[in-house]
């Protein structure tokens, strides 16, 4: 069984494709977790994130695992550096990138070889076009951005909405009209507006659908 859950930034679809993974016994994985690694190792490495011909190189070069929350690279744990929020402008930097789009591909693909529940922005429409379960999770910016604001405070960091609800709108701005894999939900998706559901009742829509 493959489960695609795509969804602009803010959805929830990572917290909600965890908990449907869990409730139907197969791994998880958060495609976005594979970006936010190359980014890192970019930054690490001093590779450009404007270089597009190195960044899909550095793609080719390395093995990338996840399992769950935890993120390798060529077997060395990177968990704890790719949740930082600093990665997130870094992240979408390379998922413009065709080159690295196309090697994250086949990677996503191979995690998936025996059922997977998958996160992502272009799980249904590239990744797993054959899924027979494709959901796309939206809510609107300004709740999303209040989620994004929870999450900071959360961390002790103080927020600021406004800003987020502008950051939020130029992600969706940028995902959407990228050239490689643009944002946007499969023809045969499922779309779930999720302004006036919590987590619990996603989780439930999404189960309840594939149980039709």
């Amino acid at each position: 069984m493959i489960v695609a859950i795509d969804g602009p930034v803010g959805s929830g679809k990572s917290a909600v494709g965890r908990r449907v993974a869990e409730r139907l016994g197969l791994p998880f994985v958060d495609s976005g977790l594979m970006y936010r690694a190359i980014a890192a190792v970019a930054a690490e490495r001093g590779v450009p994130l404007d270089d597009g011909a190195a960044l899909t190189r550095l793609a080719n070069s390395v093995k990338l695992r996840i399992d769950g929350r935890k993120v390798e690279v060529d077997g060395e744990d990177y968990t704890d550096r790719v949740y930082g929020p600093e990665l997130s402008e870094a992240a979408s930097k390379v998922a413009k990138v065709a080159g690295v789009r196309l090697s994250l591909v086949a990677q996503q693909r191979a995690l998936g070889r025996n059922g997977v529940v998958m996160a992502g922005r272009d799980i249904g429409t590239v990744v797993f076009p054959d899924a027979a379960h494709k959901f796309f999770l939206t809510a609107s910016v300004e709740e999303r951005a209040r989620r994004r604001a929870r999450q900071i405070e959360a961390r002790g960091e103080k927020a600021d909405p406004a800003e987020l609800a502008r950051e939020v709108a130029e992600r969706d701005r940028r995902d959407s009209q990228r050239s490689a894999s643009p944002m946007r939900p499969a023809e045969d998706a499922v779309i779930i507006e999720t302004d006036d559901l919590d987590l619990n009742g996603v989780v439930d829509a999404v189960l309840a659908q594939i149980e039709r």
